[in-house]
C-alpha cells in the first residue's frame, strides 16, 4: 500500500490578467497553471535501493529535474513544473526526510542524497538531464554535476549552498532560525496548509512561516503560501542542516563542466548574494543573474521572469 498523496489545491489566485511580466513583478500574476493540474495523475512512488521517493513527473521532451532545498518539498517548484512541461519531461521529488518521502535508513548526508538522485534518474531512465536546484538542492545539483558529469547536461543553481554555508557561524544562526520556525509551526502546519485564507489573513503568521525565505511573503498568493508552509516540520531537517554545514564545494567547483546558470536574490537572508560571485568565478562555463528585491526562493518570488530566464538558458 502506498501513502496517500496530498496534492496542491486551494482558492484561485487573485491578480491582474496575464501580460508582460518583467523582473519588477513580484509573485505570480493571474491564475497560476498549477492550480488546474490534477497532480495525482503525475505522482508515483519510485523505489531507489529500497527507499520510497515521492516523485512527480509530467510533460515530454528533454528531461528537466528540479531539486528542492532545506525544509522544502517538490511543491517548491509549482510555478515551474506545468509551465516547463510544455517543452520538457519535468521531474521533481521529495528528498528522503522531506515532503512525503520517509526518512532514509542511514543518516542523511549530501553524498547520500547525490547517490539517491543518481538512482532515481536510473529508475526513471532519464539519461542526461538539465538539473535545477534551490539552496540545499543547488548544492546537490552541483555535487551531482561533479560526481556524474554524464548525467547533467545543463545546470541551474538558485541560491545554492556549499560556500558560505560551510561552518560559517552567521549562516548557522540564520539556518537555525528556520528550525525554530519549524518547531513553532510543526504542531499546526497541516491545519494551516488546509486553510490558505488563514495565512493571508494573519500577517504575523505569514511572516513567521515565510519571512525568512521570501522578501515579501505578504505578496505571495494564499494557495502558494499554504503549499510552502506545508513543507515545514519534517524529520530530515536537522540531519540535513548538519550535513550542509559540513560541505565545502569550493575546491571542486572548477570541475563542473556543463553550462551553468547562477541565480540569486539580492535580499537573500539565508545565503548571501556575494556567494553568487564565488560561484560565477569558480564554475568555468557559468553566468549569473541577480533578481532585485528578492529573497531566497527566486523561482517563486519572480516566477514569470525566472521561467523565461530558465527557458532561454535551456534553449541555448
Amino acid at each position: 500500500m502506498t501513502p496517500t498523496l496530498p496534492v496542491p489545491g486551494g482558492d484561485a489566485i487573485a491578480g491582474t490578467a496575464n501580460g508582460h511580466r518583467g523582473p519588477d513583478v513580484y509573485g505570480p500574476v493571474g491564475r497560476s497553471p498549477w492550480l488546474d493540474v490534477d497532480w495525482r495523475e503525475h505522482q508515483r512512488w519510485v523505489l531507489v535501493d529500497g527507499q520510497p521517493v515521492n516523485t512527480i513527473e509530467l510533460g515530454s521532451g528533454p528531461p528537466l529535474v528540479f531539486v528542492h532545498g532545506l525544509s522544502g518539498c517538490w511543491q517548491n517548484w509549482l510555478e515551474q513544473l506545468p509551465v516547463l512541461a510544455s517543452e520538457h519531461r519535468v521531474i521533481a521529488m521529495d528528498l528522503p526526510g522531506f515532503g512525503y518521502s520517509p526518512m532514509p535508513r542511514d543518516s542523511i548526508t549530501m553524498d547520500g542524497y547525490v547517490r539517491l538522485l543518481e538512482g532515481l534518474l536510473d529508475e526513471l531512465q532519464a539519461g542526461a538531464s538539465a538539473v535545477v536546484g534551490n539552496s540545499m538542492g543547488g548544492l546537490l545539483a552541483a555535487k551531482l554535476a561533479i560526481a556524474a558529469p554524464e548525467r547533467v547536461e545543463r545546470l541551474a543553481l538558485v541560491s545554492p549552498g556549499g560556500v558560505s554555508t560551510h561552518q560559517d557561524p552567521r549562516r548557522v544562526h540564520a539556518l537555525t532560525a528556520m528550525r525554530l520556525i519549524e518547531l513553532a509551526l510543526a504542531g499546526s502546519v497541516g491545519w494551516v496548509a488546509a486553510r490558505p485564507g488563514l495565512v493571508t489573513g494573519r500577517p504575523r503568521l505569514r511572516a513567521a512561516a515565510l519571512g525568512v525565505v521570501a522578501r515579501h511573503p505578504d505578496r505571495l498568493p494564499a494557495p502558494l503560501a499554504a503549499e510552502l508552509v506545508g513543507g515545514a516540520g519534517k524529520p530530515g531537517l536537522m540531519q540535513a542542516l548538519e550535513a550542509i554545514l559540513g560541505c565545502d564545494l569550493r575546491p571542486r567547483l572548477p570541475e563542473i563542466a556543463c553550462k551553468t546558470l547562477i541565480v540569486w536574490g539580492d535580499n537573500d537572508r539565508i545565503i548571501p548574494v556575494r556567494d553568487a560571485d564565488i560561484y560565477a568565478e569558480m564554475v568555468p562555463q557559468s553566468r549569473k543573474f541577480i533578481f532585485p528585491d528578492t529573497g531566497h526562493v527566486a523561482q517563486l518570488e519572480r516566477p514569470a521572469a525566472f521561467n523565461a530566464l530558465l527557458r532561454d538558458f535551456l534553449a541555448e
